[in-house]
């Protein structure tokens, strides 16, 4: 079983570089610092990842409307997913996936649109990821309609499509709607998405998902974060991430510990989310890929 390694939460590792959480959250740094950005996918890379996840999570028409960035919506994901691209042939291999967040906000399907509005925007956004990345990767589907209407507009390219579901932190066996996660079956049978994954929940959480995507006759992986839970207040469009409390226990070997078992239950797809940035992914690229080359970091000039 060849096992794939993705790399760690972009946004999170961005505000501790930073050293401040802004509303814009990830976005802030395309404005700012879009050197950081390269620099972060650089470092992923060069500690095991093998795919560069664009900075586009929170690229949606709904969360820059309201800080009058709407405008600058094509603009900001050419210049993410570029960034990536720019960086993975730096590496000289991997992949980039275009990233497609949750409408509504994260952690909060009731907010999203019904999913045929939701497919029409998310295609016109995957078109324009479309044109520079290698995948697509809809992200944070926190219930079976979040899901379909991800789905729905990713599928118009043409590109490979992924699809990461969140569970809840308290029950793994459940998307946070509260639906079973077992409901999400007839969906990956009727868009056929290359990989389905469970990301941004609690790894004991993950681990406890696993085992039901294992019997979808599909692909699967996992990329967990290391918050001690979402804070409520967090689930606004404006909130910052310094709400949310980061976990003592989770190191990179303790981590490291998790994806062990993740790959034991068939995950082939590895990597992390928020709070796990670079040290995470290169201890579990020394346990899942002992003999993989390490790669060797090039100048952000390259």
């Amino acid at each position: 079983m060849t096992i794939t390694i993705l790399d760690g939460g972009m946004g999170q590792e961005l505000v501790r570089r930073a050293g401040r959480a802004t509303p814009l959250w990830s976005t802030q740094a395309l404005l700012d610092a879009p050197e950081l950005v390269r620099q972060i996918h650089q470092d992923f890379f060069t500690a095991g990842a093998e795919v560069a996840t664009a900075n586009t999570y929170a690229l949606l028409p709904d969360r820059l409307v309201k800080f009058g960035l709407g405008d600058r919506l094509d603009e900001l994901t050419q210049t993410a997913c570029r960034i990536a691209a720019d960086a993975r042939d730096a590496a000289g291999h991997g992949l980039v996936a275009g990233s497609l967040g949750p409408l509504g906000f994260s952690y909060r399907p009731d907010l999203a649109p019904p999913p045929e509005q939701a497919a029409e925007i998310y295609a016109a956004i995957a078109a324009v990821q479309a044109r520079i990345v290698d995948v697509l990767l809809i992200e944070t589907m926190s219930s079976v309609d979040q899901a379909r209407g991800g789905l729905m507009g990713a599928q118009t390219t043409g590109k490979p499509v992924r699809l990461a579901l969140s569970v809840m932190d308290e029950d793994g066996t459940r998307l946070r709607s509260g639906e079973a996660l077992s409901d999400i079956e007839a969906l990956l049978a009727e868009f056929r998405p290359d990989r389905v994954l469970l990301n941004c929940a609690r790894p004991e959480a993950v681990s406890q998902g696993l085992p039901i995507l294992a019997q979808f006759n599909t692909s699967f992986g996992a990329y967990a974060n290391g918050f001690t839970q979402i804070d409520p207040r967090f689930n606004t469009i404006g909130a910052t991430t310094d709400l949310l409390t980061t976990r003592t226990d989770i190191g990179p070997d303790s981590y490291a510990d998790f994806a062990e078992n993740w790959a034991d239950a068939g995950a082939t797809l590895i990597g992390g989310c928020c709070e796990i940035g670079p040290e995470h992914i290169a201890a579990l690229t020394r346990r899942l890929k002992p003999d993989a080359p390490r790669p060797v970091a090039a100048p952000l000039d390259a």
